[in-house]
């Protein structure tokens, strides 16, 4: 269905609501497990590209401990489900995505600290609209909690998915770029929404997957000039030809 609707790029979910401070993190199935033949993308001779992502939703600290296991996972989401979790995720929490409440009305206000410190660190925050078009609800919710982070992060660092459970829930790029604008998002905001914005998701999750690796092989010996100026025997025939 996805590559029907115009994406190059889709991401299964794995949920877990974890109940235990040691909550079992599934292990993605592979994705070549799903599919025998990736379909091709619609307008293109490339095949789709199909990642899995790890969705916590957290209601207490302890539920969110990264592990090996998170690093299965080409994308790391989090769903705080209160204001203090909340300021964490946007602050420390190492994540690619914070999602908002669409099913329920938000249980706290938004602040300009940690969204702006999210922000800052490269995570995105994610509105999901399925939830919309299920219910009529839950759509007021959808739209109401989404103007809300809006009218605090100004339209950046924003992403729109489907959080579909079934075909029939997901919608086309262009449509959801309209659904946007009733997000309070203006039209570039809203276009990046489903765009440039979800690409640099993508490159925040393979970066934090590789910063340790990054930084290790960044390190520079000193150079064989300097350490020539800087040794006994080059001071000493600078002396005795002075």
């Amino acid at each position: 269905m996805s590559k029907t609707v115009g994406y190059s790029t889709v991401a299964i979910n794995y949920v877990v609501e974890p109940q235990q401070k040691k909550q079992e993190i599934p292990k993605p199935q592979s994705v070549s497990d799903i599919f025998d033949k990736f379909p091709v993308v619609q307008g293109k001779s490339s095949p789709i590209k199909v990642l899995n992502r790890l969705t916590i939703i957290a209601s207490d600290a302890s539920h969110f401990r990264p592990t090996n296991e998170y690093r299965s996972f080409d994308l790391v989401a989090v769903y705080p489900k209160t204001e203090k979790l909340f300021h964490a995720a946007c602050m420390t929490f190492d994540v690619d995505i914070i999602c908002i409440a669409v099913a329920e009305k938000q249980p706290f206000h938004f602040k300009r600290a940690p969204v702006n410190g999210a922000i800052d660190r490269g995570v995105f925050f994610e509105t999901c609209y399925a939830a919309a078009i299920r219910d009529t609800t839950m759509r007021r919710y959808t739209i109401a909690n989404a103007i809300s982070l809006m009218e605090v992060c100004k339209g950046k660092n924003i992403i729109v998915s489907s959080g579909a459970e079934r075909p029939l829930e997901l919608r086309g790029p262009y449509d959801i770029a309209n659904l946007g604008l009733l997000f309070s998002l203006s039209e570039g905001d809203a276009k990046a929404a489903v765009s440039t914005n979800c690409r640099s998701v993508l490159l925040h999750g393979e970066t934090r997957a590789t910063a340790s690796g990054v930084v290790y092989t960044m390190k520079k010996p000193k150079t064989p000039q300097k350490q020539e100026e800087d040794s006994p025997i080059s001071k000493k025939a600078k002396t005795e030809l002075a």
